[in-house]
């Protein structure tokens, strides 16, 4: 007797059959992310999103399956229970500590999400986990130009150790690149000997500009270390070293 798998609206169909159809839909659903992912240059891109949307897929649709041949003895849950431990284990590899602080979070959330859509295609809901991979694909690409529009503006007191007479160069990264009329640089001697100043000043920016602040003063200056405080929240404190 051929075994069956359940398809929603195909009911009970071969086991063959029903597999053929949930690996093309993890396949075609993975890559859709994928590629939304590898076009924003991220580590997790097309390859390893349809890997981890197939595997899950086919970890549940086997398990599903031994059911059947067991006499109902196998339980489906353990299984998707493993996978959503397993893919931790991707996503923790995805979050780094990075110089300006934790990078890979959406990844790692991206990868988890993933998972869940192959789990959901391998218990037989293809043209669910379609509709759930569209609502990630719009988190995706549209959430965040819409969240850019509601941060709130902070001021940030921000330190820059360089080496050498940085001050105009800084006024320029400041006024130039992020439109800032005028910011108020106290610049102080840091150490003599190596020739290092210590400037400082306070701006108001939001969170993603004082970013990209921090990235701007690199590429002006071959500076010793960036240090920017939140002074509307003295919890918020990063580093670049």
């Amino acid at each position: 007797m051929d075994t069956t798998i359940y398809i929603e609206h195909l009911g009970y169909i071969n086991e063959y059959f029903a597999l053929g159809i949930q690996i093309i839909t993890a396949f075609l659903l993975g890559g859709a992310i994928g590629i939304d992912r590898q076009k924003k240059l991220k580590p997790a891109g097309i390859k390893t999103n349809m890997l981890i949307c197939i595997g899950s897929t086919l970890y549940t649709a086997v398990s599903l399956m031994m059911i059947e041949k067991t006499g109902g003895m196998a339980d489906p849950n353990r299984v998707a229970a493993q996978v959503v431990s397993g893919i931790g284990f991707l996503g923790a590899g995805a979050i780094m500590k990075g110089g300006l602080g934790i990078v890979g979070l959406t990844t790692a959330a991206t990868i988890w999400v993933v998972a869940a859509v192959g789990v959901t295609i391998g218990m037989g809901y293809p043209v669910v986990a379609g509709i759930f991979t569209l609502t990630i694909l719009i988190i995706l690409k549209i959430l965040g130009p819409v969240y850019e529009l509601f941060e709130i503006p902070h001021n940030f007191f921000v330190e820059v150790l360089a080496q050498g007479d940085c001050e105009s160069l800084l006024k320029q990264a400041i006024s130039t690149e992020l439109e800032v009329k005028k910011v108020d640089i106290i610049k102080d001697e840091y150490d003599l000997e190596k020739n290092l100043y210590l400037y400082t000043f306070q701006i108001t920016l939001n969170s993603k500009k004082i970013t990209n602040l921090v990235k701007l003063i690199n590429e002006y200056i071959q500076v010793k270390r960036v240090n920017h405080f939140n002074i509307s929240n003295t919890g918020d404190e990063r580093d670049i070293d």
